[in-house]
């Protein structure tokens, strides 16, 4: 036999084994939990845009792979609950691994998109593995739903230069405030944050007010795509925390009295969304001076019209814990703010309790 030839049955099959031992286990499956807002299509793919949606599964194997599509930027990647690990879809990536050379026996595994993906198109296709997907079977008994901007999303956070601009690289959902909260309360939690978003306005638009404002976006499962309302039953919060104003106030051309009124508009949806969460007005850590005394005093007005709303503000950031991209919080000072936070809401569930 051609020495050539045979090589190449050889190299094909050992990839026709590899083929054979590999299973593929649509994202649809029902042993998959998710957090997060996805679309299901009629393929399967589940698709989503903000920052923290997550996978979660237990699987039987030596290693695990990933299908999604090219291009959907930063996943953070936990095995059995070991160091987080950073695994980046680019435009040429499709199919990736997660893990690999581990024992054969059943693993955790916990995937979270790290970024703001309305530009990236992610989705969950599939999962593979030389074994099987089992199902997760943790339980959490809190749900937080988180709503904000950058400072949620985790702008610039892996970033130590005020002075750079928004970079993907330097954006990590897993290092932000609320993710650390969610993760210290064990609890389910979904993200819907925009970095620039506001209430009335985002960052740096007209006096008068902005489209694409977070009571306009809402209502959807993916960020500016209006094709898909939300079916809100999916997740239901026992506390819905809100950080919004920063970008309202932004470069002093501001209206605070509009602030307020599409804020308490706001706040009535949501109430009619979920008539039994505790909703938690926050500031932090963004906000100085005027403005922020403002924004305190409107969040402390429409707190008081609903006995089931709270305030609480984190702190402003000084500089002596560093700062991010373009002086958004540093992961030492989003740490604080989480520390922080986690106090008042566990007084919150303890209430509930």
């Amino acid at each position: 036999m051609n020495i050539r030839f045979a090589a190449f049955v050889l190299s094909l099959s050992v990839f026709l084994g590899m083929l054979a031992a590999n299973t593929v286990t649509p994202a649809s499956d029902p042993a998959i939990r998710y957090m997060g807002r996805i679309h299901w299509d009629e393929n399967g793919n589940g698709s989503f845009t903000f920052p923290g949606t997550s996978a979660l599964f237990k699987f039987k194997g030596t290693e695990l792979a990933m299908a999604t599509s090219p291009g959907s930027g930063k996943f953070i990647v936990e095995i059995d609950n070991g160091e987080p690990v950073t695994t980046v879809f680019t435009k040429t990536d499709s199919v990736m691994t997660l893990a690999e050379n581990l024992t054969d026996t059943i693993h955790s595994a916990k995937i979270v998109y790290a970024i703001e993906g309305f530009a990236h198109h992610p989705q969950f296709r599939s999962f593979h593995t030389d074994g099987s997907i089992l199902p997760d079977d943790s339980k959490n008994d809190i749900k937080i739903e988180f709503i904000g901007n950058s400072i949620t999303c985790g702008y610039g956070i892996e970033d130590d230069d005020p002075k750079k601009g928004f970079s993907y690289d330097t954006e990590n959902h897993t290092l932000s405030y609320a993710y650390k909260t969610a993760q210290a309360l064990n609890a389910d939690f979904n993200v819907v944050a925009r970095s620039g978003i506001g209430m009335y306005r985002n960052y740096g638009t007209a006096k008068e007010g902005s489209d694409k404002t977070m009571p306009l976006e809402y209502d959807y499962t993916l960020l500016y795509n209006h094709d898909h309302k939300w079916d809100f039953s999916r997740f239901t919060p026992d506390i819905v925390c809100i950080n919004l104003g920063t970008n309202d106030m932004s470069v002093n051309n501001y209206d605070i009295s509009l602030y307020e009124s599409h804020y308490r508009d706001f706040l009535h949806h949501l109430r009619e969304l979920y008539p039994n969460a505790k909703i938690v007005l926050l500031t932090g850590a963004m906000l100085y001076g005027k403005e922020l005394t403002l924004v305190k005093e409107t969040l402390d007005r429409l707190a008081a019209e609903d006995s089931n709303t709270y305030r609480f503000d984190m702190s402003q950031q000084t500089g002596e814990l560093g700062y991010g991209a373009n002086y958004h919080p540093s992961a030492r000072q989003a740490q604080r703010m989480a520390d922080e936070l986690i106090e008042f809401m566990q007084g919150l569930i303890n209430q509930r309790d």
